[in-house]
């Protein structure tokens, strides 16, 4: 939903924010490798985003009617949390020892990735769900208007 295109443009913004700096006052340049690296963090970013939502949609068809829907959303979360930072946290490694011991080649292209990875996470978690709930909650005003 909006909530995720909203977490999607934050971490592609943040990235091409790190990198303006970066090039500004490191020389780094923008080139094939920094587009490739940003569609592959709008890729990891949209997964993260649609396993919390997917779990949202599994905890919502299985709740009670009791139950509201940012209780929902929080257990939702707190059930994907360890997913979401093993495997970025994993990735994360990785693209260390890349940027580590790879070439002058690849090196702005896993520098970008890291960037992406860790704020695509924290996006898909803090961001993307709190939309969720924040859209639930206007339309429940709208209803009631």
């Amino acid at each position: 939903g909006l909530g995720a295109i909203i977490a999607l443009i934050h971490d592609i913004t943040i990235t091409v924010g790190f990198f303006s700096v970066f090039g500004h006052f490191f020389g780094i340049e923008v080139g094939i490798p920094f587009i490739a690296a940003l569609l592959t963090i709008l890729g990891f970013s949209v997964h993260d985003t649609i396993v919390v939502y997917d779990r949202t949609r599994e905890n919502l068809l299985k709740s009670s009617a009791k139950e509201i829907f940012p209780e929902i959303v929080n257990r939702s979360l707190n059930e994907t949390l360890a997913r979401s930072i093993n495997t970025s946290l994993t990735v994360f490694i990785t693209l260390i020892a890349i940027y580590v011991f790879g070439g002058e080649s690849i090196r702005d292209f896993s520098l970008a990735i890291i960037i992406g990875i860790f704020f695509g996470t924290y996006s898909s978690i803090f961001i993307a769900s709190a939309l969720l709930v924040t859209a639930y909650k206007l339309q429940l005003k709208n209803k009631k208007v």
